[in-house]
């Protein structure tokens, strides 16, 4: 089983990258990458779980960007998760999302819905590297019995079109593209079936991007089918995983219940290789 697209505590997911990697060699992963949002803190943990459970670690993130006021994710494979540079661009992308966490907030106590924002964003001033999140929130209202599950908290105030929704503020996805580029990775476009918006793609491909995620817990078979098609037709490799969190709202699914077939894999593989001999 190989899963490119796996979350832990450094960002939104519920297991440590210890815990993470406990899980997916339980359930068989022989490849993972771990590709928390907007930070790449967690990664030196898992790489030596991996080593330990004989795992094959691919080093990864997930960046959020920003087309017409719609979140893009860039999945960003084989990174140097030491570049600087990276790290620069990432402490502003983590700051901007504080201070989101913050304004939705504010919103919510406008309905009469008060959370006390300094505890829910405590974990990311404590570590700087851990970056704050909508789930933060969700897992407050469930705590303060505003609602029962996470996925009612989106549903209900933090989605697109709910009372407490607070667009985001973040590179646009060419940017985003150079970044990963600029760090050593390749860049694949994260569930373009829940983005809906294949209109982007030729614009994206121009703008540097390597590939699609074509396997992905929120694709049926039609989707799979549909952005397999995208992919060849536009010259682009393919990527997938799990997008595992360990809660409800991500799916019941575990490491490695979406896994990217091993030809895949060895393109991606083969990307990389060529970026470095070309200096990319």
């Amino acid at each position: 089983m190989i899963d490119l697209h796996t979350h832990t505590t450094a960002s939104d997911g519920r297991c440590t990258p210890a815990e993470l990697v406990a899980r997916a060699s339980a359930a068989g992963v022989t490849v993972l990458a771990v590709t928390d949002h907007d930070t790449v803190t967690g990664g030196d943990a898992a790489a030596e779980a991996c080593t330990v459970a004989g795992i094959e670690f691919v080093p990864g993130i997930e960046i959020t960007a920003v087309r017409d006021g719609m979140d893009v994710h860039v999945l960003g494979y084989f990174v140097d998760r030491h570049c600087q540079a990276l790290h620069t661009f990432l402490v502003e992308q983590r700051r901007r999302r504080l201070d989101r966490v913050r304004q939705i907030v504010e919103r919510l106590a406008t309905f009469g819905i008060h959370l006390d924002a300094d505890a829910i964003i405590k974990p990311g001033l404590d570590d700087g590297g851990k970056a704050a999140g909508r789930p933060w929130i969700a897992r407050a209202l469930v705590a303060g019995r505003y609602v029962t599950t996470v996925s009612e908290a989106f549903e209900k105030w933090l989605a697109r079109g709910r009372p407490a929704f607070v667009p985001r503020l973040a590179a646009a996805p060419a940017e985003v593209f150079d970044r990963i580029h600029a760090s050593g990775g390749i860049a694949s476009l994260a569930h373009p079936g829940l983005v809906k918006r294949d209109d982007w793609l030729p614009e994206f491909v121009a703008a540097g991007l390597d590939a699609l995620e074509v396997y992905h817990t929120n694709h049926d078979a039609t989707a799979t089918a549909h952005y397999r098609h995208q992919a060849a037709r536009l010259g682009l490799a393919i990527s997938g995983g799990s997008d595992f969190h360990g809660d409800e709202s991500h799916g019941p699914g575990q490491p490695g219940s979406v896994s990217l077939p091993r030809e895949e894999y060895e393109r991606l593989v083969g990307l990389k290789r060529d970026a470095r001999s070309t200096g990319l």
